[in-house]
């Protein structure tokens, strides 16, 4: 099957990024495949070529909303049908998605693990003519990965139901274990790997230990021409950070899931078109942007894991060119990292509370609720139940990755309108009611696929086109609705919960005291290795990231932190490996001056260059003196 003219047509591509077509070929000949490729790597290509290039219906499971809306829409916008089934949708809508799916031509389907597992879907599975099911943010299936979901666990199931469509899981960021348990969990018929290697030879990774955080980002705005981004922990944070930087004549914005969708879209839009230089945020930045100039990324807080901080330092320099990921850190980072941690796992009877509680906020019975989205104030529920709303939001989301609710923060819900009458109908209602006849004539011209799904709509674009004001509109919309002539969905920009079962008793609501020992270790494991490499002085910034994902034949990098000051010894890396292995042992066995050690080492090597690997080992304190002048190894 020649791949290239669906590349071309709908992507404007002659070729593929590597190992993308031998992951494309490799489900389209029928075989489950894992593929591991670093942020940037071009994921999404691996399932949208196949789904469209082979007949049927490709299947995408995502936990992230915001990524599927974004990509149904980038689909739609290239001529390729597409729908998103996720929590804030009405019956209404889900139904007409599924039955397009099972009727229609859609070619692209992506919901949540949730959904995928619920008896609608799993009813209609066989009806579809599935050609691929792609499981993306994969690592999520495995408790060893650092997004646990046990939702995910249930996707196999589907398996039987479709048994001749191979799977295709995805991932940006896996360990060893990860990568196994993703293929077993899913029931991979065979193992079937393929892995593009993280290392990034134009990434410059470097760590600064700064008390004058503002002063060093000042710096490198200054000293780094091109876009950036820069990730704080808090959205307080991101307005004070843009406001100093502008005083400073950088050009700077901020960004985090509080904004609404137009500020959010006018800000990311700004960025990519380079109006603005730089944009400070949360981690709610960057997901599915492919903006490949990025210059430069900095981290003015710890991030929770390697994971974490890979894919979000991999957003700079996707162009292959030099780029810089900056991590800015001091020992109240450490202790506040920590204490974030802990935080972060709210005791078990406390989520069981805050479960409870969210039941009588909503006033749902016990048994009900399932599937119903309900407007969230997150301040308001803690306040009316006097709770730390830090406490009450991390406790949403593990109630979330448990699958018992589905919670997002302020997230755009465009307004959508479907009509409910076929044609015929339709125009018996204009010549019944001529008022409206105009304005149902602009919309069928404004808008395509109005009888048969939901359509994203802007009532200020219809607005400006009639030549009358908004409120009118609205006001006409919500009529035609009212007289079920069609659906209008009005813009949503309210957080939501979701109940993806029916409330529950909380004797009945089942945690596992071990799942949660468990992720909790596991977290703080992948905390204490950021904070190992954030501390490190003597390894490659490169090779501590490929070790933790398991490549150990690489090369260190000659760029980072670490390389740039080793390179002042003047040595290869064989050269200083040779050395450090001979030196190593002997302090540790013996007690030895300088001057002792150096007669007792046998290399052909210059003096000069063992006094420079020497001199350089206790600059960055792994080598120090103590009494009398002995040398002595750092544990």
């Amino acid at each position: 099957m020649n791949l290239q003219p669906v590349l071309l047509k709908y992507w404007g591509f002659s070729s593929f990024r590597p190992l993308q077509e031998e992951i494309i070929r490799s489900v389209i000949e029928g075989e489950d495949t894992l593929a591991l490729l670093p942020t940037g790597g071009g994921k999404s290509l691996c399932y949208q070529v196949p789904g469209i290039a082979v007949d049927g219906l490709c299947i995408v499971v995502s936990p992230l909303i915001a990524l599927m809306k974004d990509q149904v829409q980038a689909l739609k916008d290239k001529g390729i049908k597409a729908v998103g089934i996720y929590h804030g949708l009405s019956k209404l809508e889900i139904d007409n998605a599924v039955d397009n799916c099972v009727y229609g031509d859609v070619k692209f389907l992506y919901m949540s693990p949730e959904r995928l597992t619920t008896d609608l879907i799993r009813s209609r599975l066989e009806k579809m003519r599935v050609n691929l099911l792609a499981v993306d943010e994969a690592h999520c299936i495995s408790q060893w990965g650092y997004d646990f979901r046990p939702p995910y666990l249930r996707i196999a199931e589907v398996r039987e139901l479709i048994p001749n469509t191979p799977i295709l899981a995805l991932t940006a960021t896996a360990t060893k274990n990860v990568v196994a348990d993703i293929q077993e969990k899913l029931q991979f018929r065979k193992a079937n790997v393929f892995q593009r290697s993280f290392e990034r030879k134009n990434l410059a990774y470097i760590v600064f230990r700064e008390e004058d955080k503002l002063k060093r980002l000042l710096r490198i705005c200054n000293k780094v021409k091109g876009t950036g981004v820069v990730y704080v922990r808090n959205r307080k944070r991101t307005r004070e950070i843009s406001d100093w930087l502008g005083q400073r004549g950088i050009s700077a914005d901020f960004y985090h899931a509080g904004l609404t969708s137009k500020e959010r879209d006018t800000r990311q839009d700004e960025w990519m078109k380079e109006r603005i230089r730089v944009v400070v945020s949360t981690n709610a930045f960057g997901m599915g942007i492919d903006k490949p100039n990025v210059r430069f990324v900095v981290h003015m807080d710890l991030p929770d894991s390697p994971e974490a901080y890979f894919q979000e330092a991999g957003r700079a320099g996707r162009d292959d060119l030099k780029a810089y990921a900056v991590l800015l850190f001091n020992q109240s980072d450490i202790i506040d990292m920590k204490q974030f941690h802990e935080r972060s796992f709210p005791p078990l009877k406390e989520i069981k509370k805050i479960y409870n509680s969210l039941g009588n906020y909503f006033q749902l019975a016990i048994g009900s609720g399932k599937e119903q989205s309900m407007p969230f104030d997150l301040v308001h529920f803690a306040k009316t139940y006097a709770m730390d709303p830090f406490l009450a939001f991390n406790a949403l989301g593990f109630l979330e990755k448990e699958g018992y609710l589905a919670f997002s923060e302020a997230l755009a819900n465009p307004s959508r309108v479907m009509f409910l009458v076929n044609n015929e109908e339709l125009y018996r209602f204009q010549v019944a009611n001529p008022r409206y006849d105009p304005f149902i004539k602009l919309l069928l011209r404004s808008y395509t696929g109005l009888f048969n799904e939901f359509t994203r709509i802007r009532e200020g674009e219809i607005a400006n086109r009639a030549g009358i004001p908004e409120n009118t509109v609205k006001k006409m919309l919500e009529d035609l609705h009212n007289m079920q002539i069609l659906h209008y969905k009005a813009q949503n920009e309210t957080p939501m919960v979701t109940f993806l079962e029916e409330r529950m008793s909380v004797n009945d609501l089942i945690i596992s005291k071990e799942v949660y020992q468990q992720r909790k270790i596991y977290s703080r494991e992948r905390m204490q290795a950021m904070m190992e490499y954030a501390q490190s002085e003597t390894k490659c910034r490169s090779l501590f990231l490929l070790g933790y994902f398991g490549e150990t034949k690489a090369q260190r990098c000659g760029q980072c932190d670490i390389c740039l000051e080793r390179n002042k010894a003047g040595v290869s890396s064989y050269e200083y490996k040779q050395l450090v292995e001979l030196i190593k042992p002997r302090i540790e066995r013996e007690q030895l001056t300088l001057e002792a050690l150096l007669g007792t080492l046998d290399i052909n090597m210059s003096e000069e260059k063992v006094l420079n690997v020497i001199r350089y080992l206790k600059d960055v304190g792994t080598v120090t003196e103590g009494t009398n002048r002995i040398l002595q190894w750092k544990k």
